[in-house]
């Protein structure tokens, strides 16, 4: 079948924007198929719909209300369990910048990152990307973490299976990725989004998500119905053009990552994209799989020649992730500023006076006090109605 032709059915509010992405079965016998609709869309844009994966549609639903149960939270629970340096636990509103020359402001969504649980007395809990998780309370939300944790198996187990055919799409063997160094034992990485409905604008630097590729290998992400996520297929065109991509019920959107498209030689894309909103509610679940601390993500042999030599210095993946992460989110010292500080700071980045605009929350701060991660998050957030 051409590939044309298999192009999945999706919901968008923007139907005269939206780009048309190829639709993989993961339980399609017709495995040269498969490999055909994939490469097709590698080489195109990186993006394609995921179907057929094995995971219910009940499950999803009950995963995706489990998440908006969390982000129901007040915003001082949520806050303790704020990220750590190994990227785990709660990222609020503005935590991160993912492209700082258009963002004004940070990223318009809150998050949650859950890793590979790895207890303290691990030797590999050394890793910058394995350690124990943080988890709500059994109390607050019972049963979260037994969701969340047989989510993230199940988003891995899709994972491989779609990167045998990407295995094949590259000539190399169909068990490429599954070696310990690739996704036999990956830094695998779950996060929960939740975009509060604030009116993305671009012109004036303001997006539910700044313009970025992904750092790693592979993401699956699943979305409620509501539009937002766009790509940009070549991010070298001026102007760039954006382009819809429409959500899928019970189908993931996946792209590549920059690993991905560094270990292919830029034969397969690792696109930009971002969320712009019109004010809507929106979630969404994103799940990253990238290859072990140690790899080294170098030029595959089947994406090189004398004519094609290799496009990128060798790097190990720890390297390279630990980079883009401190690079697009903020340093955990900034949810330690005292009150003084912080208006400061938001006077310049807003422009305006906001002492006056506080006073009518009744705060008990005075500019010496030392805020807590809490505090400062709460602060924050009010003031983005400003913005």
């Amino acid at each position: 079948m051409a590939a044309a032709a298999t192009v999945c059915e999706a919901f968008t509010s923007a139907e005269a924007n939206t780009t048309a992405l190829n639709c993989i079965s993961i339980s399609d016998p017709d495995i040269q198929k498969s490999i055909s609709l994939l490469k097709q869309a590698c080489l195109d844009s990186g993006f394609f719909y995921v179907i057929d994966h094995g995971i219910s549609e009940e499950f999803m639903n009950e995963v995706f209300f489990q998440s908006r149960k969390f982000f129901y939270l007040p915003l001082h629970k949520k806050m303790e369990l704020l990220r750590n340096e190994k990227h785990r636990g709660y990222t609020p509103t503005l935590d991160e910048t993912l492209d700082p020359e258009n963002q004004v402001h940070g990223d318009f969504k809150e998050g949650y990152y859950i890793g590979v649980e790895v207890p303290e007395d691990d030797p590999d809990v050394e890793k910058p990307f394995y350690g124990p998780n943080q988890w709500p309370s059994e109390d607050i939300l019972p049963g979260w973490r037994q969701i969340m944790e047989q989510y993230q198996k199940e988003a891995l187990r899709v994972s491989r299976a779609i990167a045998k055919i990407i295995a094949l799409a590259l000539d190399l063997d169909a068990d490429f990725f599954d070696k310990p160094q690739m996704l036999g034992e990956p830094i695998a990485t779950l996060r929960l989004l939740h975009y509060e409905g604030k009116i993305s604008d671009p012109a004036r630097g303001i997006y539910g998500c700044g313009a970025h590729s992904d750092f790693g290998l592979i993401t699956l992400l699943a979305t409620d119905d509501v539009a937002g996520l766009q790509i940009c297929k070549d991010k070298d065109a001026k102007p760039r053009i954006w382009e819809y991509v429409a959500p899928l019920k019970g189908g993931f959107i996946v792209n590549l990552g920059d690993m991905l498209e560094r270990l292919s030689n830029d034969v397969f894309r690792s696109t930009l994209h971002r969320v712009v909103l019109d004010g809507q509610e929106r979630y969404s679940i994103a799940f990253f799989a990238d290859p072990n601390h140690e790899c080294l993500v170098e030029c595959l042999p089947s994406c090189t020649s004398e004519m094609n030599p290799p496009k990128y210095p060798p790097i190990t993946c720890a390297a390279y992730m630990c980079q883009r992460y401190n690079d697009t989110h903020l340093d955990l010292s900034s949810y330690g500023w005292s009150f003084g500080e912080l208006l400061q700071f938001l006077e310049r980045l807003a422009f305006v006076e906001i002492s006056g605009y506080l006073s009518q929350f009744n705060l008990d701060f005075v500019c010496d006090d030392f805020l807590t991660a809490s505090q400062s998050s709460f602060l924050i957030q009010k003031l983005n109605y400003l913005y």
